[in-house]
């Protein structure tokens, strides 16, 4: 059950104390196979389905390494501008863990593929943050415990807990930032910012689909604080397995409002494992985790060292795609948006989507508008991304042409937008079934107008009389009568006609 601690406010514990970050992130590679065997990495299986004497860690068992896992690390590392190591090799990196069938890990230690790289970050106002990396290595994932009976679904207050090895053996980078100083207030903003870029270019690469919700992605937040810049660093915590950006960032501004709470009323930080609580940003204590903790490291006996050809490697350099920074300053440029804007569509998740519809036909203002619109909004209401909705960009396009030919007013296509997430077909199937298109017909228009103005003489005697803006009300009435299916810049037109009046 959350506990509650007494903070300090954000803006007290900043004028005391400077905050220095560390932050460790697990990607999961999107291979077929796991990382030592041939095992599916596939979702949704059986429990225990997907596993093998490998990944069990079964005696006399021996791995294999993934070739696609080595060339997956090293695109990584270059994408982060890192060093990529000539030769290294794996680890094992012993420890009691009971979703570990091996007892140890399959990992690297002090020969990582790649390191000394650097992940230029752009905040909300624009400044470029540069965040440091230290390195990053391949490992394997561990299995996946269930604890049952409890109330929170961790293994305090569980009856018994249950153990599912599929995910064990599947192929893991983790990305380890040198510390980050220099942040300030902006910490958490740096954390969020930083986890963001570094989900894109992930994607960019077609590694990993980087989905934090389900645990393609998952960061560890490191944070202490010291009195002053430059002064020597302080314990730190470690808040795990953060799945989401937001919670990254409100994991990083919980933290430094505990440590200070903590400092300025003279106690002392453990250095510890803490849980974030999605419900309230909370973080509440594991662990603990001091500097003398040992894992036993020594070279994986049964794997062969790997050494990274360098023509290889160059090869995959050049073959590297459009970096996201670039790729996005690109497209703000040809779209004509502010940073801001670029920033908000970014924070939608919308890039992809809004170029594929371009893709497809749609132009830039409109793919935009309806990405952005109606089905941010949608996304927004059912706790996903907008690349999620059951939309494909096509279907957007055919919707912005619609509009574009005058076949669909906005109004109608938010109605074929609304069918077309609950399933009823393509834009023109929703169309047709709801009766949607746009009431072109003049004679149709024209009786409809005719009415509207029998209808309000008051307000039609106003517009004779040059109050011209009088006409929305009479443009209502038309919408109203021809529930909402008519051009309204028409309709409007049609009005002005008939009542002798200039536009």
């Amino acid at each position: 059950m959350t506990t509650f601690t007494e903070l300090l406010s954000y803006e007290d514990a900043l004028a005391s104390y400077d905050p220095v970050m560390g932050l460790e992130v697990h990607v999961e590679l999107g291979t077929r196979t796991k990382m030592f065997c041939g095992c599916s990495t596939e979702l949704g299986a059986e429990p225990n389905s997907q596993t093998c004497p490998v990944c069990l860690g079964l005696p006399g068992a021996l791995p294999v390494v993934n070739a696609i896992g080595i060339e997956s690390a090293v695109k990584i590392g270059l994408a982060l501008n890192c060093e990529i190591a000539e030769w290294c090799r794996f680890a094992r990196k012993n420890y009691f863990y009971p979703d570990m069938p091996k007892n140890f890990q399959t990992s690297q230690y002090d020969e990582p593929i790649a390191f000394n790289g650097f992940l230029d970050v752009q905040l909300e106002d624009g400044e470029i943050f540069r965040v440091e990396i230290e390195r990053a290595h391949m490992e394997e994932d561990t299995g996946k415990s269930l604890h049952v009976g409890g109330a929170t679904g961790r293994i305090h207050g569980a009856s018994h807990s249950l153990l599912d090895y599929n995910r064990a053996g599947i192929p893991l980078i983790e990305i380890v930032t040198k510390p980050i100083e220099g942040a300030g207030e902006r910490a958490p903003e740096v954390a969020k910012a930083y986890v963001a870029e570094l989900r894109e270019v992930i994607k960019a690469l077609g590694v990993s689909e980087a989905r934090m919700d389900k645990g393609q992605m998952r960061c560890d937040v490191n944070l202490s604080l010291r009195p002053t810049p430059g002064a020597p660093f302080g314990t730190r915590s470690e808040t795990k397995n953060v799945n989401s950006l937001r919670s990254v960032e409100r994991a990083a501004r919980y933290e430094i409002q505990r440590h200070a709470a903590v400092l300025s009323s003279g106690g002392t930080i453990v250095q510890e494992t803490r849980h974030f609580h999605e419900e309230d940003g909370s973080t509440t204590a594991g662990r603990i985790k001091d500097n003398a903790e040992d894992y036993r490291y020594f070279p994986e006996p049964d794997l062969v060292p790997v050494a990274p050809a360098r023509d290889w490697v160059e090869e995959l350099r050049g073959a590297l795609p459009e970096m996201p920074r670039v790729r996005r300053n690109r497209l703000r440029e040809e779209w004509g948006v502010t940073e801001h804007d670029m920033q908000s569509i970014l924070n939608a998740g919308a890039v992809d989507s809004i170029v594929a519809t371009i893709e497809e036909g749609a132009d830039p203002a409109a793919a935009r508008k309806w990405w952005m619109g109606e089905l941010a909004r949608n996304a927004n209401e059912q706790g996903v991304v907008v690349d999620e909705l059951p939309i494909t960009p096509a279907q957007v396009a055919r919707v912005a042409a619609l509009v574009a030919a005058g076949e669909l007013n906005d109004k109608l296509a938010r109605q074929v937008l609304e069918g077309v997430l609950a399933g009823e077909g393509g834009p023109d199937e929703v169309v047709e079934k709801r009766g949607l298109k746009v009431v072109s017909d003049e004679g149709a228009l024209g009786a409809a107008v005719d009415e509207a103005i029998a209808g309000n003489a008051a307000i039609a005697d106003k517009i004779r009389g040059g109050k011209v803006a009088a006409v929305g009300a009479l443009v209502g009435a038309v919408m109203k009568t021809t529930r909402g299916q008519a051009d309204a810049a028409r309709v409007k037109e049609l009005i002005l006609e008939r009542l002798g009046v200039e536009g």
